[in-house]
């Protein structure tokens, strides 16, 4: 496991907790948030890519949609 990997589990805790305080004070924002942190947090886990690159994936992906 390398060290992006390590960050992107940590990151996907992180984005966890950020959406279930969202949900705890029902602040859609920052459950959102959450979320996107857990997603960048997996791209980060499952290709070993820096948190920018995976954000910026993410980015890419929403523009597209």
């Amino acid at each position: 496991m390398n060290s992006d990997e390590l960050k992107g589990k940590w990151k996907q805790l992180q984005g966890a907790a950020k959406e279930k305080w969202g949900k705890l004070t029902d602040d859609e924002l920052t459950e959102i948030e959450g979320d996107q942190d857990k997603l960048a947090g997996k791209i980060q886990e499952k290709y070993g890519v820096a948190r920018e690159e995976a954000e910026r994936q993410i980015k890419e992906w929403n523009a597209a949609a």
